[in-house]
C-alpha cells in the first residue's frame, strides 16, 4: 500500500466496514506505522479490489475506531490484524487466504507471538476458517462496546 492508495481503501472500507466508519487520515496514519503490514489486493487491470492493515499492538487490547496512533505502543507484543476488506465483487474468489497467511509468515518472521484482531459483522466463522479463535480476556468486553454488539476478540498463536 502507497498513500496514492488511500482514496481506493477508504471507498472499499466504506462498503466492507459502513457501521465501523474510517477515514482517510486513520489508513494513512496505519500506513505511516507500519507500512510494511499495509497491502492493496489488486485486480490483473491493478485496480485495488480490496486491503489489509496491520501493526504491532498491545495484546488483550484494540484501539478505538477512527482514531490516530502516535506510535507503536512499547509493550506491544502482538500484530493486530486492523482490517481485511474485499470489493464485493472479488468477495467468495480466494483472494483473504493468500494474504492473511502471507501476514502471518511475516509476522511469525519478524518474532511475533501471534496475529489479533476484532471481528465485527458476524466474521467470528470467517476467522475461525484462518485459525483464529475468540477469546474473552478480562475487561475487554468494555474496549469492544464501540465496535458492535457482535464483536469478538480474536488471537491466531503462531509459535507453539
Amino acid at each position: 500500500m502507497t498513500a496514492a492508495d488511500l482514496d481506493a481503501v477508504v471507498a472499499i472500507a466504506a462498503v466492507g466496514f459502513p457501521d465501523h466508519f474510517e477515514d482517510r487520515d486513520c489508513f494513512g496514519n496505519r500506513l505511516a506505522l507500519n507500512p510494511s503490514g499495509c497491502f492493496v489486493l489488486a485486480a490483473e487491470d491493478a485496480a485495488p479490489r480490496g486491503y489489509l492493515v496491520a501493526y504491532p499492538w498491545t495484546e488483550n487490547a484494540a484501539p478505538a475506531l477512527n482514531t490516530l496512533i502516535d506510535a507503536i505502543p512499547d509493550d506491544a507484543a502482538v500484530m493486530y490484524l486492523h482490517d481485511l476488506a474485499l470489493d464485493p465483487t472479488v468477495r467468495g474468489g480466494g483472494w483473504s487466504g493468500p494474504i492473511i497467511e502471507r501476514l502471518a509468515r511475516d509476522a511469525r518472521a519478524a518474532g511475533w507471538p501471534a496475529l489479533t484482531l476484532v471481528a465485527v459483522n458476524e466474521a467470528a466463522p470467517f476467522w475461525e476458517r484462518h485459525g483464529f479463535v475468540v477469546t474473552d480476556p478480562p475487561g475487554m468486553a468494555d474496549k469492544l462496546a464501540g465496535y458492535g454488539a457482535d464483536a469478538r476478540y480474536m488471537i491466531r498463536r503462531l509459535v507453539d
